[in-house]
């Protein structure tokens, strides 16, 4: 048991760490090529992160799972037939898909764009970074296999430390890369960010190294026990890809939630910016609300699933068990740890939303249009969180099939209304229309889950109040701290009191709400021991 906690905990916080070097490289990058840069960036990413998310999301955790199956009756061999099967296989696809992605890249990027001002993003500059980050297509699938084939026979150690090595060297080539053409080869932003989607392949050799290495280590070991087994059971391939796919499904289409409300605003928000007269601010609004206000929105969610997700598990076994008291318990704290974590982080970033935009990214004259945008934006990540977490719970309990049907209805919603949306409200009709797609599934994936275990949410009802309580007292003493500090430090104007302000504002509501969390106990009704830590700083 303590070898899988320490599995779990590595490769949490080896995932915990790529995101937020993920979030923070934006930094510097937005200073090398700005909005444009960025929102050219995302126009890329996008579609990529679509064929990245079924490689990545499913099919390790498939690859992983039917391993494990195999492996725990004693036939290695099925769990090896299945790692070449699953290889050659993603071999084939990951081919497949970077040339579908390489040669659709002209025809994706003509959809996306449709201004034909000189001075603004082309579709020529869509398809060319298109292309260059295409090419990352030809090794990750096979490499996801290998990691979930590792992950099967209980080695967290090669994913973590592949994934970690994969971003680190990503965003060294990213930078320099792009530092280098902007600044020693007078290079053009498009070449640059061109570049620097182009890391993701370099990143991915830098992780096949890793593994590689771990293979070579780990492969006498594996080849003696199929020599000692004394059974198998023979599954014929076309069933063994069967099985993969049958386990990977779900997981794929559930990570896809985020990236395909993306890929709607990368086909309709250009277009309906420009339609309605708002060209100018297009593609500072786009970047805002796509890829670095999202890094942002993205923050609060994180840790928080990644410890709701942890008890995933446990209430797999009390569902199989039919220990229904146990089963309500697990669910509520589940939902519970999104609510107290997340919910006051969104409402303090909502209020410090141009503080934050401001001393991270600059761009200070801007300001009156991403403060707006990532202050609306802040909230959905509560339902991006209870989305990720509800899909969760119903495979937990044997109803992911349903977690799909929620988010294609969701995701109807969003293609139906986005376009109108972006009309009426400009671009906060994006934003507005991700909310509609994710409360709407939020809420189809509630109500599955209270008719399908007789689920009860009063006490979870009675402690999201509690939260909101908390949250107010939060939000006023950041109000209070703007207004007193405002008189001494012009956060409004430059990036420096910006900064100062977000520090002074974070620290103050955060200190509140903490306080009032933890003497009401409700920090360890809901994370339990988790908080010890927090009895040498408010002592009762």
């Amino acid at each position: 048991m303590s070898n899988i906690i320490r599995g779990t905990m590595l490769l949490t916080g080896a995932s915990f760490l790529s995101k937020l070097l993920g979030m923070l490289y934006v930094i510097p990058f937005n200073a090398l090529v700005g909005e444009t840069g960025g929102a050219l960036f995302q126009f890329a990413y996008i579609p990529y992160s679509i064929f990245i998310s079924i490689s990545t999301i499913g099919v390790p955790l498939a690859v992983s799972k039917f391993v494990s199956k195999y492996n725990s009756v004693g036939d290695y061999e099925t769990g090896m037939r299945m790692f070449k099967t699953g290889m050659t296989m993603m071999a084939v696809t990951g081919l497949l898909s970077f040339l579908a992605l390489f040669f659709s890249a002209e025809l994706l990027a003509e959809q996306m764009i449709t201004s034909k001002d000189p001075g603004s993003i082309s579709v020529a500059d869509v398809t060319f970074v298109i292309r260059m980050v295409s090419v990352a297509l030809i090794v990750i699938p096979a490499m996801s296999i290998v990691r979930g084939f590792f992950q099967g026979n209980n080695s967290m150690g090669p994913t973590a430390v592949s994934q970690v090595v994969e971003q680190i060297v990503r965003i060294v080539v990213l930078l320099g890369g792009a530092f280098v053409i902007l600044k020693f080869l007078n290079g053009s932003i498009t070449t640059a960010v061109g570049f620097a989607t182009f890391a993701a392949f370099i990143g991915a050799l830098a992780s096949c190294v890793v593994l590689y290495i771990y293979w070579r280590k780990r492969k006498p070991y594996l080849t003696k026990q199929m020599q000692q087994q004394q059974y198998t059971y023979d599954i014929p391939t076309k069933s063994l890809i069967a099985e993969l796919f049958r386990y990977a499904g779900p997981f794929v289409l559930v990570g896809l939630a985020i990236p395909l409300y993306q890929l709607v605003d990368s086909f309709t928000f250009e277009r309906a910016m420009v339609a309605s007269g708002r060209q100018d601010i297009w593609e500072f609004s786009f970047a805002v609300i796509s890829n670095y206000g999202h890094k942002l929105v993205i923050i609060p969610i994180t840790l928080a699933t990644g410890l709701s997700l942890a008890i995933i598990p446990a209430m797999t076994k009390s569902f199989m068990q039919r220990n229904t008291e146990l089963l309500t318990k697990q669910v509520n704290q589940t939902l519970q740890i999104v609510l107290v974590l997340v919910v006051p982080a969104i409402i303090g970033l909502s209020l410090l939303s141009s503080e934050a935009y401001g001393s991270l990214f600059g761009a200070m004259g801007m300001i009156d249009v991403s403060g707006p945008l990532l202050g609306l934006y802040a909230p959905v990540a509560l339902f991006f969180a209870l989305y990720s977490v509800s899909s969760a719970i119903l495979q937990s309990v044997n109803q992911q099939n349903y977690a799909v049907i929620s988010l294609l209805i969701g995701l109807l919603v969003k293609i139906l209304f986005n376009i109108q949306l972006i009309h009426m409200f400009g671009a906060k009709g994006a934003i507005i229309g991700t909310a509609l797609a994710a409360i709407i599934a939020v809420v189809l994936n509630l109500y599955r889950i209270k008719t399908s275990i007789d689920f009860s949410f009063k006490q979870t009802f009675k402690r999201t109040l509690l939260i909101l309580i908390f949250v107010i007292f939060m939000a006023i003493t950041i109000w209070i701290t703007k207004f007193v500090g405002g008189m001494f430090i012009p956060y409004e104007e430059t990036r420096t009191g910006a900064t100062i302000m977000l520090a002074l504002a974070v620290l103050t509501g955060g200190i509140v709400y903490m306080w009032f969390a933890y003497h009401s106990t409700l920090l360890e009704r809901v994370l339990g021991n988790r908080i010890r830590f927090l009895d040498r700083i408010f002592s009762r």
